[in-house]
């Protein structure tokens, strides 16, 4: 579904989850991909998976909301590369605190690693993007960007509702540039985040409120992935696809 195989790809928070499942996916479709995660052992994983199955890919471990990082980061993949053409700012944290006991320092931390990463990885890569024309970014929303969150805090809703309009405004500023910009809002999917936020308990009853009784998995999240930054998705820029079972319908 990817343009040719010449597409280059850097995947944020890929070390695990939707993240790991996106790098795989998009390296089947023939995309060289960059595994970017704060975790050099499940980065390097990611990548040891994808080049075993006959994929290239290589690890970039670091944090994304760090500036001097993303610019190295994207430095290099373009100088092996050529180019970078696509960016899924997959990585995020989440912390379920209640307002009231939220510090500022939770705060600022939950805000940095949703909003901030998605912030400074898209100002990094649009450049590059135009040089060639051709850009695709995918960044990641959620339910709760557009409701209130299931499982995380105040915090959590904020960064993710921030990213909705910050995905728009993107979009529109670089239309002409050959580049589109959408969000994805998933609800409750099958990752290690969610397993070690929730109860099996509370998990097994939520995904039995949903008009489509389960949790999603990070395979299907990948697909979604794959289509936005096809030749298929061109026309569509600045939109927030859900993929939540229809536990939110808007």
């Amino acid at each position: 579904m990817i343009k040719n195989d010449m597409k280059t790809a850097i995947v944020t928070g890929a070390g695990r989850g939707m993240g790991r499942s996106i790098a795989l996916k998009l390296s089947e479709e023939g995309a060289t991909v960059i595994a970017n995660d704060i975790s050099d052992d499940s980065a390097q994983e990611t990548a040891d998976l994808i080049n075993s199955r006959g994929g290239r890919c290589v690890a970039h471990t670091g944090d994304v909301s760090d500036v001097s990082f993303v610019d190295s980061m994207v430095k290099q993949s373009v100088s092996e590369y050529g180019s970078v053409n696509i960016l899924i700012n997959n990585a995020g944290v989440l912390r379920p605190t209640g307002i009231t006991d939220i510090s500022l320092s939770e705060w600022e931390f939950v805000i940095k690693g949703n909003l901030t990463t998605t912030f400074v990885c898209t100002k990094a890569l649009i450049p590059i993007m135009a040089e060639s024309g051709w850009g695709r970014i995918v960044n990641f929303s959620s339910t709760a960007g557009k409701n209130v969150s299931t499982i995380g805090g105040a915090h959590y809703t904020a960064a993710k509702a921030a990213i909705l309009g910050l995905t728009r405004h993107t979009a529109k500023e670089v239309a002409s540039l050959g580049i589109t910009v959408n969000a994805i809002c998933p609800g409750l999917i099958n990752t290690e985040m969610v397993q070690t936020n929730i109860s099996e308990e509370a998990t097994e009853r939520y995904a039995k409120s949903f008009p489509i009784p389960r949790l999603g998995t990070p395979n299907e999240v990948a697909e979604l992935v794959a289509f936005l930054v096809s030749d298929n998705a061109s026309y569509i820029t600045g939109a927030s696809l859900d993929i939540n079972g229809g536990d939110l319908m808007i």
